[in-house]
C-alpha cells in the first residue's frame, strides 16, 4: 500500500502509514534505519518517517513532523487538545509475532514531544486546501 506523503518547504518527505497493514509496511521498510519515526503516545495515528538521514533533519522539520502525526491522530479527533507525540528511530523499533498489526515495540524510550493545540490547528487551517 503506498503511503501519503507530504513535502515539506524545505524540500523534505514525509512518509505516513494511512491504516495499520500501511503502518506496518512502512515501519518494516525503516527498521534498522536510522531515519526519524513519529507516533502518537495513543494509539492511533500514522507513523510518520522523515525520509532523510544526511543531512539530518532540522529541528523544524522535527517539529514539522511531529505536529502531522498528530493532525492525523484519534487522539486529536477525539480530544481536540495537546498531543504527545513520540519520536525514536527505526533502529529502535521490533516487532514480535504475537503484536497485532500496526504495533510496534520500542527497545528504547523515546523523545516525547508534546504537540500544543494551537500548533496543530495552525498546521490543519493552513493545509486544509492542500490534502
Amino acid at each position: 500500500m503506498k503511503p501519503r506523503e507530504i513535502i515539506l518547504d524545505s524540500g523534505t518527505r514525509i512518509l505516513l502509514g494511512r491504516n495499520s497493514e500501511g503502518n506496518d509496511e512502512l515501519v518494516e521498510r525503516y527498521k534498522g534505519k536510522a531515519n526519524m519515526i513519529f507516533h502518537t503516545a495513543k494509539p492511533g495515528s500514522p507513523f510518520c518517517i522523515i525520509d532523510k538521514i544526511n543531512p539530518k533533519p532540522t529541528k523544524q522539520e522535527i517539529n514539522l513532523s511531529a505536529i502531522i502525526c498528530a493532525s492525523k491522530s484519534q487522539d486529536w479527533r477525539d480530544n481536540k487538545g495537546d498531543v504527545n507525540v513520540h519520536q525514536f528511530t527505526g533502529k529502535e523499533v521490533y516487532k514480535e509475532k504475537s503484536m497485532k498489526s500496526g504495533t510496534w515495540g520500542l527497545n528504547k524510550k523515546p523523545k516525547i514531544i508534546k504537540v500544543k493545540k494551537r500548533k496543530i490547528e495552525e498546521y490543519i487551517e493552513k493545509n486544509k486546501t492542500e490534502e
